[in-house]
């Protein structure tokens, strides 16, 4: 299994929208990096949530539930897309300014390629977002 992070804002699609809709085609990346962390997931990977801009924390644990099939709202065939269902709302999101500070976090993908919004998390940094967020892991 894998692990990714998953970043956007609130006002466009924020985590609640996605325990709405009970599944999202993650679409729209338009970032060579991210299309390619997309095009590596498989399904029953887990993915953080993060609201960035507004808030700026990782609200939860989604699941891919389909493997990268062609980005639906792209006609040129360059761009990917997965789909996502909600697993666990955390019960304390993990704001930004905390991982910054976490000396076994401050190294993540998403927070030294900041512009990146879909990358890759290891295991251990996935368990310990998932600690301080209250959910298991």
């Amino acid at each position: 299994m894998n692990y990714w992070l998953v970043k956007s804002e609130p006002s466009v699609y924020s985590w609640t929208q996605l325990e709405e809709d009970g599944n999202v085609v993650w679409d729209g990346v338009r970032n060579f990096s991210a299309r390619n962390h997309l095009r590596a997931m498989k399904k029953g990977d887990r993915v953080l949530f993060y609201h960035s801009n507004e808030g700026m924390a990782v609200m939860g644990v989604a699941i891919v539930s389909s493997e990268a099939y062609q980005d639906p709202t792209d006609d040129s065939s360059t761009w990917s897309s997965v789909d996502l269902i909600p697993e666990t709302r955390f019960n304390t999101p993990v704001l930004l300014k905390m991982i910054k500070t976490d000396s076994l976090l401050s190294q993540m993908q998403f927070v030294k390629q900041s512009r990146l919004s879909v990358s890759a998390v290891t295991s251990k940094e996935f368990d310990l977002i998932c600690e301080l967020g209250n959910s298991s892991s």
